[in-house]
């Protein structure tokens, strides 16, 4: 059987591994935590910055086809692994287009997807466009940001100190209804599965709060929701599974967001919820399998277990918590606590949407992961 290789070793790469030990598939894994939530699952392991090029050598050496959980890794290393024969997917030719926000605008903008105004702010000239750009006015940098880092929301003239000093995208303020969001899976014939639409609610630090599957919004809405999703994976030429986040505003217009070339938070819910799970989809997609059937069998609600204080991590009220029908429990195993940091999901299930609703509500506020002050 195959062995995967993947360049990071996170909570996206534990669930990936776990789905791959169900096919019989190997693991290796490069990350540069000892003892990363995937760590324990692989065969082989190298500890290694997502930067370090050789040690990506290192890790094809072992594996049959590479895949990564992380966008902020070594393209060009890459691109002389998949050269000298060990396939990578998603293309690195892709995840370059991502790692720049302009990039991955100006290339969903030549393929027709709908995206929202926007202009190319270098830092020397970033204060005079976002005056001539108008207010209010998102500013992105166009390289490393996630989770809310790297953007800056400016309202007013008196906000332009806001701004981050770096190489940007300034794009429009989109007066948002909902933030929806779409899993495309798609291998490398050109076949595609595509997830329902969900909604998406963040937080003040603008991490995924929770989500709802199916979204609540028009059947219409919602086929071009997909739609748009499957057109974006399609402009990339994608093999793989990729998370597309999109605006729905309150003109009734579906804007592109952004794009993640992996498994993403807002498919975390297909584990208990679709026929297929994104993760299993994944290992499918990127190993030449068939894809497995994305259909909802039952409406769910996920949310995110961030970090409480800091140290050694301390479950509590996951007894109570479980008492509850149709709650999973997914803790990461990361070894530290930090305030905000992901370090698990609940999915709760139930035939009932507003149920399931009910049922998150309570269970949000029982669960809580925390520092030990260690």
């Amino acid at each position: 059987m195959l062995t995967i290789g993947i360049v990071g070793g996170g909570q996206l790469a534990k669930m990936m591994a776990q789905e791959a030990r169900k096919l019989g598939f190997g693991i290796a894994v490069l990350d540069p935590q000892e003892s990363c939530p995937a760590c324990g699952l692989a065969d082989y392991k190298i500890n290694a910055s997502f930067m370090d090029g050789e040690k990506i050598k290192e890790l094809a050496e072992v594996s049959d086809v590479l895949t990564y959980d992380i966008e902020h890794i070594n393209v060009q290393a890459l691109k002389e692994v998949e050269k000298e024969g060990t396939p990578v997917y998603p293309s690195p030719r892709i995840l370059e287009i991502i790692q720049d926000k302009l990039v991955q605008m100006e290339t969903m903008k030549r393929a027709g997807v709908p995206v929202p105004k926007f202009i190319r702010a270098d830092k020397e000239e970033l204060l005079e466009k976002a005056e001539k750009f108008g207010f209010p006015l998102v500013q992105k940098t166009r390289r490393g940001g996630y989770d809310g880092k790297g953007v800056a929301v400016i309202r007013s003239e008196e906000e332009l100190s806001k701004l981050i000093p770096a190489d940007s995208m300034i794009q429009e303020f989109v007066n948002i209804e909902k933030e929806i969001a779409v899993i495309v899976a798609r291998d490398e014939y050109g076949e595609v599965e595509v997830y329902p639409v969900v909604e998406m609610v963040f937080n003040e630090a603008n991490i995924l709060d929770f989500l709802v599957a199916p979204a609540r919004i028009d059947e219409d809405k919602a086929k071009e929701a997909q739609e748009i999703a499957i057109k974006a994976v399609e402009a990339l030429n994608g093999v793989g599974v990729f998370g597309v986040e999109m605006f729905l505003d309150r003109e009734g217009r579906i804007l592109l967001n952004e794009i993640a070339p992996r498994p993403h938070n807002s498919g975390h819910y297909t584990i208990e919820a679709c026929m297929t799970s994104q993760f299993e989809q994944h290992i499918r997609a990127i190993t030449g399998l068939p894809l497995g059937n994305s259909e909802l069998i039952l409406p769910a609600v996920m949310f995110n277990l961030l970090g409480e204080g800091s140290g050694k991590p301390k479950v509590l009220g996951l007894r109570e918590a479980l008492r509850y029908p149709g709650v999973y429990v997914h803790i990461y195993g990361k070894p530290v606590v930090r305030p905000l940091r992901k370090m698990g999901h609940v999915t709760v299930v139930n035939r009932d949407l507003n149920k399931a609703l009910e049922i998150a509500e309570k269970v949000k506020r029982i669960i809580k992961v925390v520092g030990d002050g260690s």
